[in-house]
């Protein structure tokens, strides 16, 4: 501690004897950072979205719209294993969530002399008993046909699953190219300052004397990175969300903040591990090599 101040001019120093190159490689692993939140961000998004759309699985069951025991045949869903919920949407509703689905193109309806959707039960169930489900509604008297949204969850939840298994690639693709990265940076300032650290040496100086102002300066570089990584993935998250909200609404989004806050304390403690370990690489081998 006696030495901080001499180790942070050092690592300033270090900085200086070849900045250009330092510089690049800051910008280098500010961008690969921010790839790696962007992944992880919408690894995120996209999970939690299949756990929000599964627990919100529903299938559409239409009914003859000339029967007169519409409440009988409801009660006698509510009673089918697997289902949660079920409510009765008339056309009215339906011609409602319509138009809001369709925003300002919602005027194509005015078209119509007549109300053109029916009425229907909207029939909450649990996703694993959906084949059960849909074939004992089927079979009702008074169904006339059941919606089943199967393949629209089968293929979020696939989607879900490519993006998990991309985003430990890119996590391992990033630690990777980040340890080289910043050992390289260390590797070329130590041999840049080879006559410097020899006469400390010859001083007596103890190697973790030498070493630590790469170290520092490989962690505050990648640090640094993290930082403002972190920074362009908030304003991103910020105007994604506005444009989501804006134009999408009915998409269900895990809380911003929350999203904010796990990406940014991600990217931080990634940023400051790779920056250690990275700088110890560098260290280490530059000594071997030597």
């Amino acid at each position: 501690m006696k030495n901080a101040v001499y180790f942070v001019k050092e690592s300033a120093r270090i900085f200086r004897s070849n900045k250009l190159s330092n510089i690049f490689s800051f910008f280098g692993t500010v961008l690969i950072l921010f790839l790696l939140a962007l992944v992880v961000g919408i690894w995120s998004i996209s999970s939690q979205l299949a756990v929000l759309l599964k627990e919100e699985a529903e299938i559409s069951a239409y009914f003859e719209q000339d029967i007169q025991n519409v409440e009988e045949l409801l009660s006698m869903i509510e009673q089918i294993d697997g289902v949660r919920d079920v409510r009765l949407v008339d056309k009215e509703e339906a011609r409602s969530r319509m138009e809001t689905i369709l925003g300002e193109e919602s005027g194509i309806l005015n078209l119509f002399d007549e109300n053109p959707f029916e009425a229907y039960f909207e029939v909450k169930i649990h996703l694993e008993k959906m084949d059960s489900v849909f074939s004992q509604i089927s079979v009702l008297n008074g169904i006339d046909y059941v919606r089943e949204n199967r393949e629209v969850l089968e293929q979020i939840e696939g989607l879900s699953k490519a993006l998990e298994v991309l985003g430990y690639l890119v996590i391992a693709a990033v630690s990777i190219t980040t340890l080289v990265i910043i050992s390289h940076m260390i590797r070329q300032g130590i041999y840049q300052n080879r006559e410097q650290i020899k006469t400390f040496m010859l001083l007596g100086a103890p190697d973790n004397f030498i070493n630590f102002p790469y170290i520092l300066l490989g962690f505050l570089l990648t640090f640094g990175g993290g930082i403002v990584a972190t920074v362009l993935i908030d304003i991103l998250i910020n105007q994604g969300y506005i444009n989501i909200h804006s134009t999408l609404p009915f998409i269900p989004l895990p809380p911003k903040n929350q999203l904010m806050l796990g990406l940014s304390i991600f990217l931080l403690s990634v940023s400051a591990a790779l920056g250690i370990l990275g700088s110890l690489f560098g260290v280490y081998t530059s000594k071997n090599k030597n």
